[in-house]
């Protein structure tokens, strides 16, 4: 437990801060989740869409290192292009 006012300050933001990543994150894996199961190439797409405007974000706030957002972003690109 910290003793210094400004380190309790750091502890409780951290763990708010915390808790926000991890509910994104799995909003994003249950959204991969959702293309990857996508019946057809219109609703892969429209999925797809949303999917890949959260991974943008996602790297911006360096939720998710950006390669690693552009590889995500490039593989469910290619799944939903062989749905059609």
């Amino acid at each position: 437990m910290p003793n210094i006012k400004s380190a309790k300050k750091r502890m409780t933001l951290s763990a708010t801060a915390r808790a926000k990543n991890r509910s994104d994150r799995a909003r994003i894996r249950t959204a991969i989740k959702k293309v990857k199961q996508a019946e057809s190439a219109e609703e892969g797409q429209t999925l797809l869409r949303a999917v890949v405007a959260m991974l943008d974000r996602a790297a911006t706030r360096r939720l998710y290192h950006p390669h690693r957002a552009a590889r995500l972003k490039g593989q469910l690109a290619r799944h939903v292009n062989a749905l059609s």
